[in-house]
C-alpha cells in the first residue's frame, strides 16, 4: 500500500523541524499549505497515489518510526479506518467530543474509506447533511470525523500529558510512544505580552516548544540543524504569504461563523 504523510502547515519554520522526524523514512512528504480545517481532508482523499496517510501536525513530533509503522500494520489488517487521539476524554488541554479524534495525529486507511464514497465530493455531500446533537459546530473537521466514526472502526489511542503541562504524549495499543504534540504552536512566534491577551491561560511558547523538539530528537538521535540567515529569510517571506492568504479568508468567513452562533451556540471551550 502506498503511504504518504501529510501536514496542513501554516508555519515553515515548524514544518521543517516536524518533518525533520520522518522526511528520511522514504516516503513521500506533502505540506499543505492555505488549507480551511476541513479541506485538508478531502485533499488526502483525492490523492488516489496514497492508500495509508499520516496526518501530522507541524507541532508533533514523532518519537518512534517502528511502532508507527506497526501501527499502520494493524490499522490496515483489522479494518480500521482511523487512528488518532480521542478529542475529549484523553490528556490533551481540550474538553471536547471523545468520537472524534484529533487532528494532530492520525493514520487514514484511505483506500477503506474510498470503499464507502468513491471520492472526496461524495464524502463532502454526504458530510454536510451529518449532524451528531449540534456538536459538529464545534469544529469544522467535526462533521468529517462523526461521518467517519459512524461508518467505519476508529482505533482510540492512549495519552499521557507531558511535565510540561501542555504537551500530549500519544502512545499506541502497546504502550509505546508514537509522537508528542506541543499544542499552542499559533503561539511559537508570538511575544508573551501579547499571547496574554489573546489567551490568558497561555505564555510564550517558543522555548516550550523547541525544548519539545530536542527532547523527542534526542531519543530519536537526531541532530536539529542550526538556523541560518537564509532559513530566517525563507521563513519570513513564507509567513508573510501564509497571512496574507489566511486574513481574507478569515474576514470572508466572519458572516457565516456569526450566522451559526446565533443560530445555533457553541459549547463554551
Amino acid at each position: 500500500m502506498n503511504i504518504k504523510f501529510y501536514c496542513r502547515s501554516f508555519d515553515l519554520r515548524l514544518y521543517e523541524k516536524s518533518r525533520l522526524f520522518y522526511v528520511s523514512l522514504g516516503y513521500p512528504c506533502v505540506r499543505l499549505t492555505d488549507q480551511t480545517a476541513d479541506g485538508y481532508f478531502y485533499t488526502m482523499l483525492r490523492d488516489t497515489d496514497c492508500d495509508i496517510a499520516i496526518n501530522v501536525d507541524e507541532d508533533c513530533f514523532l518519537a518512534d518510526p517502528k511502532a508507527i509503522f506497526e501501527l499502520v500494520d494493524f490499522v490496515v489488517t483489522n479494518g480500521y479506518a482511523n487512528a488518532g487521539c480521542p478529542d475529549g476524554g484523553g490528556a490533551t488541554p481540550r474538553n471536547a467530543n471523545p468520537i472524534v479524534t484529533n487532528p494532530f495525529f492520525n493514520i487514514f486507511n484511505l483506500r477503506l474509506i474510498r470503499e464507502k464514497a468513491g471520492n472526496a465530493e461524495q464524502i463532502k455531500q454526504a458530510v454536510k447533511h451529518f449532524d451528531y446533537k449540534g456538536q459538529h459546530l464545534y469544529e469544522p473537521y467535526y462533521p468529517f470525523f462523526f461521518w467517519l466514526a459512524y461508518h467505519f472502526k476508529t482505533l482510540y489511542l492512549p495519552s499521557k500529558k507531558h511535565p510540561d503541562g501542555w504537551t500530549t504524549m500519544l502512545y499506541d495499543q502497546q504502550g509505546h510512544l508514537l509522537c508528542q504534540h506541543s499544542w499552542l504552536s499559533r503561539f511559537y512566534s508570538v511575544p508573551a505580552f501579547i499571547i496574554h491577551h489573546w489567551q490568558k491561560t497561555a505564555g510564550a511558547q517558543k522555548d516550550r516548544i523547541d525544548a519539545l523538539i530536542a527532547e523527542t530528537a534526542a531519543m530519536r538521535g537526531i541532530a536539529v540543524p542550526e538556523e541560518s540567515f537564509s532559513d530566517t529569510l525563507r521563513y519570513a517571506v513564507d509567513k508573510t504569504i501564509r497571512w496574507s492568504i489566511k486574513v481574507p479568508q478569515r474576514i470572508a468567513n466572519w458572516p457565516n461563523k456569526l450566522r451559526k452562533k446565533l443560530k445555533n451556540g457553541l459549547p463554551k471551550r
